[in-house]
């Protein structure tokens, strides 16, 4: 985008106050490149090498952290009648695994397609087989996240600067890759779609620049009209210049043509957006449906006890998008954990963790049942004398989405945060996230839920892994994990995050665990 294009529409966000929507013109970022790729199998992995941008800084957003009482804190573990079946799991891309090269924090992500898992943390990727948990590509080692863009050049080719996401497309059964190439201006966005199920297979790839705007935290929902990425925008990588909501030509990129992205400005009050991404619709048998036709897409953050929902539509042809919202849905009380910052306790260390309280958790997952769309989202927040996960449901029975149920998992005094939840075709809830306090090392837990037990509650906490070491040196814990669904049986969860073997600084591993629940088969 040209530097002029920007600065206008950094003015333009700058007028915007609390709450208030503006009308704001639609800026149309083409390409700067775009070509395919050959097979990934056959590219030769770059070995992941140190990047200073691997080592993100925390960039502040608006957020609320004083709220009230928590009216719907649950400190009993409840019993729930969505039994845990099939668990199994394996170790990604880390230290238990050999890698040698990584950053702080592993931002780890993992999506799972029709034959395989995917795991991408800042500074590598790998595709394992998912029946077996073998790794399939690269054959030794991990890959760095710039390996996908060498066809195409530029600074998506030599940058591997990190805040990676990989999802898969259930509707196309494709997958899609991003991370950002932020070493100097113009900063860029860097996406390749594949052109088939395979995810070591080719990639239509592109790269979109943001200018002298540091596109910070980009986030990703696979919508059926687009690929939707937000943004924390940070002029000169500085000051918050607010958030950007976008539509990537979904139709044109999974063609291979010069997909045109359309991004909007919200305003410098919203920030830590996150965009819907739908859960089922694969076409296995069983499975939700797709969102209505015509659907405008969901984004999400929040407010002072309170969530901020906006809806998208875009216009390819025309080259606009429709944003409308933030409407305001009240909910329970909260105060953000650590006031949005560093609180979490280690066992053995003086070292606090990082919560990143300060903004919703990814994913938004959206599935829709038929009668109803349910959007699942959770964030990290103040519980009694530590920190627990908060979650909400929201469901669309066509006037728009209201709070159908929510709750604060904290039923003791360990902190849990860093959550990622989602829900599988009969409505079983999992969220997934991470537990430490001063005498139990960051460990790996996940929690459930049977649509008939208690509204707003969770129960039948899960050992995934305990950790045997703290991170010593740095607060950056992490920015996201990930719960993703099976597209094939539409009940296996996956979960993805890390932990630490041995007490150090820059030593994680990683875990990838899947299971079912109950009766979903």
């Amino acid at each position: 985008m040209k530097k002029s294009v920007r600065v206008i529409f950094a003015l333009l966000v700058s007028c915007v106050f609390a709450g208030t929507a503006l009308a704001q013109k639609t800026v149309v970022l083409q390409p700067t490149r775009h070509a395919v790729s050959k097979p990934l199998r056959n590219t030769k992995a770059i070995a992941p090498q140190w990047d200073n941008f691997n080592q993100h800084p925390v960039k502040p957003v608006p957020h609320f952290s004083a709220g009230g009482k928590d009216t719907v804190l649950q400190t009993r573990t409840g019993i729930t009648s969505a039994t845990v079946n099939s668990v199994a799991g394996f170790d990604g891309v880390g230290v238990s695994t050999g890698y040698t090269i990584s950053g702080e924090p592993p931002d780890t992500n993992g999506s799972v397609g029709a034959t395989q898992y995917v795991q991408w943390v800042n500074s590598a990727f790998a595709v394992y087989d998912k029946a077996t948990g073998n790794k399939v590509y690269p054959a030794s080692g991990f890959a760095a996240g710039n390996t996908l863009w060498q066809s195409l050049g530029g600074r998506c080719a030599t940058d591997n600067s990190g805040d990676p996401i990989v999802l898969w497309d259930k509707q196309a059964q494709r997958w899609i890759f991003s991370q950002f190439a932020v070493s100097t201006t113009p900063y860029l966005q860097c996406v390749a779609v594949s052109q088939t199920s395979d995810a070591t297979g080719a990639y239509n790839l592109y790269s979109y620049s943001f200018g002298t705007n540091f596109n910070d935290y980009p986030k990703i929902g696979v919508w059926t009209d687009g690929y939707y990425f937000t943004f924390n925008l940070f002029a000169r990588a500085r000051r918050f210049a607010g958030a950007d909501i976008c539509a990537m030509d979904r139709t044109t990129a999974l063609a291979g043509g010069a997909a045109k992205m359309l991004c909007q400005a919200t305003s410098t009050s919203f920030g830590g957006l996150l965009p819907a991404d739908i859960d089922g619709a694969s076409g296995a048998a069983g499975t939700t449906q797709l969102p209505p036709a015509g659907a405008s897409e969901y984004i999400l953050n929040f407010g002072s006890n309170s969530l901020n929902l906006w809806r998208v539509t875009p216009n390819y042809s025309a080259g606009t998008l429709a944003v409308t919202g933030p409407t305001n849905i009240p909910v329970a009380a909260f105060s953000t954990a650590c006031s949005g910052g560093t609180c979490i306790p280690q066992a053995g260390v003086s070292q606090k963790l990082d919560s990143l309280g300060d903004r919703l958790m990814y994913r938004l997952s959206y599935r829709n049942f038929g009668t109803y769309a349910a959007l699942l989202v959770n964030h990290s927040v103040t519980a009694g004398t530590s920190t627990g996960v908060r979650w909400y449901e929201l469901r669309d029975s066509g006037a728009g989405p209201s709070v159908f149920q929510q709750g604060t998992y904290a039923p003791d005094s360990n902190y849990r945060w860093m959550g990622s939840i989602a829900q599988d075709k009969q409505g079983n809830m999992a969220a997934g996230y991470s537990l430490s306090s001063a005498s139990i090392n960051p460990a790996i837990r996940f929690a459930t839920r049977a649509p008939g037990d208690a509204a707003g509650t969770l129960s039948g906490e899960q050992v995934v892994l305990n950790g045997t070491g703290s991170q010593s040196g740095h607060s950056r814990w992490g920015d996201y994990s990930s719960v993703s669904v099976d597209p094939v049986d539409d009940c296996t969860m996956w979960y993805t995050t890390e932990y630490l073997q041995t007490t150090g600084d820059f030593i994680w591993s990683t875990h990838v665990t899947h299971f079912k629940l109950g009766t979903c088969q």
